[in-house]
């Protein structure tokens, strides 16, 4: 049994239950493979908690993932014993503390402390909470003294702590980039998110979207590179129970995402596949600029994951999409297609602004595992697309070894295809060697990739 259960509502609460979720959460997370938004989003809908502290639920939560290993790195200093092998509820409900002490100016250094105490003399007495307490109050007496990795003795390793990533891609990164620019991305990637919104043309435009929040005072912004694109900076706004949402007349997309689209330029009555398109937002956009005609086939190993298709399908008025419950690299059609659109599973390093807890769940291995799959993915899609057909291969990585090697090998492998450049259908400040690549840190958006291959033969 999960220790923190033993609270319910007739518990005296000294503490704010919105910082006790979060230890919740957190728990949850390093005992389970969940991504973090599913278990934030789950907890969301059961807490009984005001605007405002759903907020600081989900400020914390996201902010100890993102910070995870520069916090580990300042508690192991400072705690008695080795802090690896401290309970999983205690570790957490000090990471919960520390993060605010470093990270969030408007909460009260004592308030921070006081309700981890609180937290855990409830729920594991008060030798665990003196514990918390002294360790806590001990770093917040000494935050201009806190001593980090020797930059010297190992670069990748300081900054994967300053910065709170992975040493083995900051590793990779700086080999690749270069130390400046692999800062610049690990900053960007530490930036708290917007939500990245996109206008169905279909049913309204950007300006009516955007007067809308406008009137009602939310944050925002227009997008300087995609018309129907919008960013939300509130987080008290839950997009999905909004009217715009329900209306069909908005959807959550990146910019990025949406450069991949217009990548695939489909035309109106076309035969369209988009394989792994669940949960369906290439999917959705390729019909808005079908025009709602023809026919996109939405391909997706995990049919539980398709009933987000149809459903999205149904909320924006779109008629041309139809699933089906199928393996990318085995899908057949007769006949072959116009358009195929492999979006790959990938290792999804362009994303971690938004979903920070990617960063720890990946190794290097797990991207060579990945190439098998995306080569067998596109290896498929070639036996989809008619001759004069296109492929698009995307994904929401900035790893070469998922994207333009991937590319490589296959015009090695299929010199009836050949790459039809990126610049041909993108403003060049998307595109690097004829493919569309976008960076965090250069953009401001996702990292995505996309190549635009025609079969000649």
């Amino acid at each position: 049994m999960d220790n923190v259960t033993i609270l319910n509502e007739n518990t005296p609460k000294k503490f704010s239950m919105a910082r006790f979720a979060a230890v919740k959460i957190l728990n949850r997370y390093e005992r389970s493979d969940s991504y973090i938004d599913k278990l934030l989003a789950f907890q969301l809908g059961r807490e009984h908690l005001s605007q405002v502290d759903k907020a600081l639920l989900t400020e914390i939560v996201n902010g100890v993932v993102r910070w995870r290993a520069k916090l580990d790195w300042v508690l192991t200093g400072f705690y008695f014993g080795e802090f690896h092998k401290c309970m999983n509820l205690v570790k957490n409900a000090m990471r919960v503390g520390l993060y605010q002490i470093l990270f969030l100016d408007k909460v009260p250094v004592p308030a921070a402390i006081n309700e981890a105490v609180e937290m855990i003399k409830h729920l594991q007495g008060e030798k665990a909470a003196g514990m918390v307490n002294a360790v806590l109050r001990n770093i917040a007496r000494n935050l201009s003294n806190i001593r980090y990795p020797n930059i010297a003795d190992d670069e990748s390793f300081y900054y994967s702590i300053i910065h709170s990533h992975p040493k083995w891609l900051v590793k990779k990164w700086i080999e690749e980039f270069g130390v400046e620019e692999t800062i610049k991305l690990m900053e960007a990637n530490n930036e708290k998110p917007y939500t990245p919104l996109r206008v169905n043309t279909l049913k309204a435009t950007s300006a009516e979207v955007l007067e809308i929040f406008t009137t009602k005072e939310v944050p925002h912004a227009h997008s300087k590179y995609l018309d129907s694109s919008i960013l939300l900076y509130s987080p008290n706004i839950n997009v999905a129970q909004s009217e715009l949402f329900k209306l069909g007349k908005i959807t959550i997309q990146d910019t990025a995402a949406s450069l991949v689209c217009q990548l695939v330029n489909p035309k109106k009555e076309q035969t369209v596949i988009d394989l792994c398109s669940a949960p369906g937002g290439k999917t959705f956009y390729l019909s808005e600029l079908m025009e709602n005609t023809g026919k996109i086939i939405s391909v997706d190993k995990y049919e539980a994951k398709l009933k987000l298709v149809d459903d999205g399908a149904l909320r924006l008025g779109l008629t041309n999409i139809k699933t089906f419950y199928y393996d990318a690299r085995e899908y057949k059609l007769e006949g072959g297609a116009d358009i195929v659109l492999c979006d790959v599973p990938c290792s999804g390093t362009g994303t971690f602004s938004k979903k920070p807890d990617i960063k720890w769940k990946k190794e290097q291995e797990d991207i060579r595992k990945l190439n098998i799959m995306q080569k067998e993915i596109i290896e498929n899609a070639a036996k989809l697309v008619k001759v004069g057909g296109v492929i698009v291969y995307s994904t929401c990585s900035i790893e070469k070894e998922e994207n333009s090697e991937i590319i490589e090998w296959f015009l090695e492998n299929h010199s009836n295809f050949e790459l039809d450049k990126a610049e041909n259908y993108l403003s060049e400040e998307f595109c690097l060697n004829g493919y569309l690549q976008t960076f965090p840190q250069k953009h401001g958006i996702d990292g995505a990739f996309g190549a635009r291959l025609i079969r000649k033969s």
